[in-house]
């Protein structure tokens, strides 16, 4: 995935900004292709530039439990064959 010029606070402005003035004229301002707004505004588009942080924050967190998740079920199921082995 390809690294945004702006940061997510700076995308946060950027889709205020296409409210109050348009996409097509945000776009040209911006150098950003209407697409890209439309895709800002999907998914930044009620938040305020502070609850930015957080959802950041919370993403990695999802991540990370989601890689504990991952590994605590590798290691049941190695239990799993280490046990039916012994019987």
């Amino acid at each position: 995935m390809r690294k945004s010029h702006y940061s997510e606070e700076q995308i946060v402005s950027i889709v205020r900004a296409s409210h109050a003035h348009g996409v097509s004229t945000t776009s040209k301002k911006y150098k950003v292709s209407s697409h890209t707004i439309y895709i800002w505004r999907k998914k930044y588009g009620s938040m305020e530039p502070s609850q930015v942080s957080e959802l950041k924050r919370i993403t990695q967190e999802n991540a990370r439990l989601k890689k504990l998740v991952a590994e605590r079920d590798l290691e049941i199921e190695v239990m799993k064959e280490i046990a039916a082995k012994k019987w």
